[in-house]
C-alpha cells in the first residue's frame, strides 16, 4: 500500500460536540475532493443528542468510533502466506519454506488456524526420531510416500492411509526376512523376485521396489490377492530409506496447543514483549473472527507505519484521541488557544479566532473553489449555530454570521427554527444519567499543574436547565474524583437570557470562580449574566485567576 492509498483519519476531540463531528466529516470530504486521497472522518467518543439530531436531519452516517490510534498489527507489513493442509508431507512443507524464505508455516482448514510448524520441528523429527513405526503412527497417506520417492503406485489405492506396521529394508535372505516382516509393514527392496514374493506372502502392507526395476505380472497378481500395495521408485535403497520419513504429514509434527497468535487490531507495543519471549520468529495473524490472514515476524516492527491523523477542533493533548502522540499528525485545524500537542515534524496548522472550526473549513472550501453541496452546507451551518449559540456567543464574528447565512441559503434551511430544534434535541436528556450529561460536551484543560474539567449544556428553556441541574449536582464530586480533576465546572447556558449558571466541585473551585468573575458565590453554583462561552469567557478568566 503506497502512501497515497493509506487512510488518513480526520478526527475531533474526546466527548465530541457538533462542531467537532461536523468538522471531521466536512474536512475529510474537502481533502478527498482536493487530493483524491483516502480521508476518513472518525470520532473519539459517543455522540451527544444534539449531534445525533444534526446527522439524522441531514441523512449523514455517524463516523466510525476509534478509541485509540496507536500503531496496530494492521499497520505492519503482514506476510500474506497461504496456510497449508495438515496432510502435506514434511518434504513439501520444507520446500515451501525454502521457496518463500520463511522458517514457519501455518496449517489451516478453510479459514481456521489448526497449528504451526517450524523448520526446527521438521529437523528435530528427522534427526531425532528413529522409530520405524513413525509413518503408521503419523497416519501417512500413500500419496505422500509416492510423491516423496518420485515413485509410482502400480498396485493399490493411492489415497489409502498407512495405519499399522513399520518400515523395514529387506537386506537378508527370505528365510531370515520371514522373522522380520510383519503384517502391514512397508518393505523396501530391490528387483529380487523371491524377496518380493516373501514380503507379499507375509502380508506386508506395501513393497517399495527400488532403482526403477520392473515388477513381474505374477508379483502384481499376488500383491492384489494379499492386499499389498506396490510402489516403484527410481531411487536406490539408501536414498529411499533416507527420504521415506519425509513423507509423513505435517500434522504429526505441528504445534496445535497454546499457539501464540495476534489479531489485526492488537497494538504493537502490547505484542513486542510476547514476541521477545518466544523462540520462533514468525507468528500467525488472525482477523476479528479468528480467521487466518498471514504472518508477521519481529523484523516487521521496523517497517510498522504510524497511523496518519488530522486533528480538528482541538490542539490539547488531553482532549485528543488515545495514542495521538504515537500517530503521525499531518494537520491541525482549530479555533482554540494553542496548547500541548507536539508533532515529530512540521505540519499544516490553521488556527483562527472564529466562533467555529466549521467556519474555518467553510473558508477553505471557498479558497480551494470546491462546491459546497446541500448536505455539507447543512453540517457546516449546524456546527456554526451550535458553537456560536445561534450567533449570540461573544466568540461569534462577522465572518461566522456571514458564513452561517450563506450556508443556510445553500442548505435551504431557516436557521432560527432549525437552531431551536437542534438545541431542544441537545437539552432533552431525560434518559441520560448524571455522569453521561456531565460528559456530553466536556473538555479537560491543564493549567500550571492543575487539571480542570469544563462541561456545558445549552438550552432555550430555563425549566429544562433547572431539571438538569437537579440531576447532576449530587454527582459532581464523584465525577471530579473519578476523572482525576482538581476542579470541575459545568455551565448551564440559557440561550434566550444569554447567561449561564455554573455548578462546580473541587476544593478551590468556589474561590476560583468567585475571584474570576467578581461575584459572591454561595453553595456550589453561581449565576453569571452574559457568560455563554466556555472558550472565550469562562476558561480564560479561570486560567488567569489560577495563574495569579
Amino acid at each position: 500500500m503506497n502512501k497515497q492509498d493509506r487512510p488518513v483519519i480526520v478526527m475531533g476531540h474526546k466527548n465530541p460536540d457538533t462542531d467537532s463531528i461536523c468538522a471531521a466529516i466536512t474536512y475529510a470530504n474537502l481533502k478527498r475532493k482536493i487530493t483524491g486521497g483516502n480521508y476518513i472522518a472518525c470520532r473519539a467518543g459517543h455522540l451527544n443528542e444534539e449531534t445525533q439530531f444534526v446527522l439524522s436531519h441531514f441523512g449523514v452516517e455517524t463516523p466510525a468510533y476509534v478509541k485509540d490510534v496507536r500503531t496496530q498489527v494492521r499497520d505492519m507489513e503482514i506476510r500474506m502466506l497461504e496456510g497449508i493442509d495438515r496432510n502435506l508431507s514434511l518434504k513439501n512443507a520444507w520446500a515451501k519454506m525454502r521457496d518463500a524464505g520463511v522458517v514457519t508455516l501455518c496449517i489451516t482448514e478453510g479459514a481456521d488456524l489448526n497449528g504451526i510448524v517450524t523448520t526446527n520441528d521438521i529437523v528435530e523429527t528427522y534427526m531425532d526420531v528413529i522409530d520405524p513405526k513413525i509413518l503408521s503412527e503419523a497416519k501417512t497417506c500413500y500419496r505422500n510416500i509416492v510423491e516423496t520417492l518420485n515413485g509410482e503406485l502400480i498396485v493399490g489405492d493411492i489415497d489409502d492411509v498407512l495405519h499399522k506396521g513399520k518400515v523395514v529394508i529387506a537386506a537378508a535372505n527370505p528365510d531370515m526376512m520371514e522373522n522380520v516382516i510383519e503384517e502391514g509393514d512397508v518393505v523396501i527392496l530391490g528387483n529380487r523376485y523371491d524377496m518380493q514374493l516373501c514380503a507379499i506372502e507375509m502380508n506386508a502392507g506395501c513393497i517399495i521396489v527400488c532403482e526403477g526395476a520392473d515388477v513381474a505380472k505374477t508379483i502384481q497378481i499376488q500383491a492384489r490377492e494379499h492386499g499389498t500395495k506396490i510402489i516403484t521408485t527410481p531411487h536406490d535403497t539408501f536414498i529411499v530409506a533416507r527420504l521415506i520419513n519425509q513423507s509423513m504429514p505435517i500434522e504429526h509434527v505441528m504445534k496445535k496447543d497454546g499457539l501464540v497468535c495476534f489479531h489485526m487490531d492488537d497494538y504493537i507495543e502490547d505484542i513486542q514483549e510476547v514476541m521477545a519471549q518466544m523462540r520462533h520468529r514468525y507468528f500467525p495473524v488472525l482477523d476479528k473472527d479468528d480467521h487466518y490472514i498471514g504472518m508477521i515476524s519481529r523484523r516487521n516492527f521496523l517497517g510498522a507505519r504510524k497511523k496518519q491523523l488530522i486533528l480538528v477542533d482541538h490542539n490539547e493533548k488531553n482532549q485528543a484521541v488515545n495514542g495521538a502522540d504515537s500517530a503521525e499528525i499531518l494537520e491541525i485545524i482549530d479555533h482554540h488557544r494553542l496548547r500541548t500537542i507536539e508533532t515529530a515534524g512540521p505540519v499544516f496548522f490553521r488556527n483562527q479566532p472564529l466562533g467555529s472550526t466549521c467556519t474555518i473549513i467553510y473558508l477553505m472550501y471557498k479558497e480551494y473553489q470546491v462546491e459546497i453541496d446541500k448536505t455539507i452546507a447543512g453540517l457546516l451551518l449546524a456546527a456554526i449555530l451550535s458553537d456560536t449559540l445561534m450567533f449570540k456567543s461573544p466568540t461569534c464574528t462577522v465572518i461566522d454570521k456571514n458564513a452561517g447565512e450563506e450556508l443556510a441559503a445553500i442548505a435551504g434551511v431557516d436557521y432560527e427554527s432549525f437552531a431551536k430544534e437542534m438545541f431542544h434535541a441537545g437539552s432533552n436528556l431525560s434518559d441520560k444519567t448524571a455522569t453521561e450529561i456531565l460528559h456530553q460536551d466536556f473538555k479537560k484543560f491543564t493549567v500550571d499543574d492543575m487539571t480542570i474539567g469544563i462541561g456545558q449544556i445549552n438550552s432555550m428553556s430555563a425549566e429544562e436547565l433547572s431539571e438538569i441541574k437537579e440531576k447532576i449536582q449530587p454527582e459532581l464530586r464523584k465525577v471530579a474524583s473519578d476523572d482525576g480533576l482538581d476542579m470541575l465546572f459545568f455551565m448551564l447556558t440559557n440561550i434566550i437570557d444569554e447567561s449561564s449558571e455554573v455548578v462546580f466541585a473541587g476544593n478551590k473551585a468556589q474561590h476560583t470562580l468567585g475571584s474570576a468573575f467578581g461575584v459572591n458565590v454561595e453553595g456550589n453554583s453561581a449565576i453569571l449574566p452574559g457568560v455563554v462561552s466556555r472558550k472565550k469567557q469562562l476558561l480564560p478568566s479561570i486560567v488567569e485567576t489560577i495563574q495569579q
